[in-house]
Formats: structure tokens, sequence, C-alpha cells
């Protein structure tokens, strides 16, 4: 997958999320929750400000935490990948 988000943007494959609970109990399909947490795949070049270019805080394959509604979902390479805004990501998990 070959892809280069402009500016601010990161772009993020989604993490799958435990199909069950530390204590052994097995969660269907239906009553997951969508993953907040991802590996970054791909970042921009960092956005100007006042005329001096800022580089991203993130950087690839970082593990991440992002805004449960942000940026816009994609389907690359069969693959599901978010883009979104540096500002949309939480924290880098370490």
């Amino acid at each position: 997958m070959k892809i280069q988000p402009l500016g601010d943007r990161v772009v993020i494959k989604p993490l799958a999320e435990e199909s069950k609970t530390k204590s052994g109990i097995i969660i269907p399909d239906t009553a997951k929750e969508k993953s907040q947490k991802g590996k970054v795949v791909a970042v921009g070049k960092g956005k100007y400000d006042d005329g001096k270019l800022n580089p991203l805080t993130v950087k690839l394959g970082d593990t991440v935490l992002y805004k449960e509604y942000g940026g816009d979902e994609f389907k690359l390479d069969g693959e599901e990948v978010i883009i979104l805004k540096e500002e949309d990501i939480l924290a880098i998990l370490e």
C-alpha cells in the first residue's frame, strides 16, 4: 500500500479489539465497540505556521489512540485505514 497524506494528516490502520474479556467472556461481533487504537502507516510532512514548517509529532510505526469520530475511513488494497489530522490523535502508546 502506497499513500502519502498531505500536510498534518496521518494514515492509521485500526487494531482489532479483543474478542473476549479478561475474565474469559466472549464478546459477540454485534456488541464490540469500534476500535480507537491503531498503528501509524503514513504521515504527512507537517503544517506551516508563520511560514515555518512544523513536522508532526507522530511517526511511522507508532501505536496511537484517536478520537472515535475523527477522520475518514477508506479501504486501500482491501484493508481499512483512517486518514485524520494529527490534532485528532489523543496519545501515543509506548
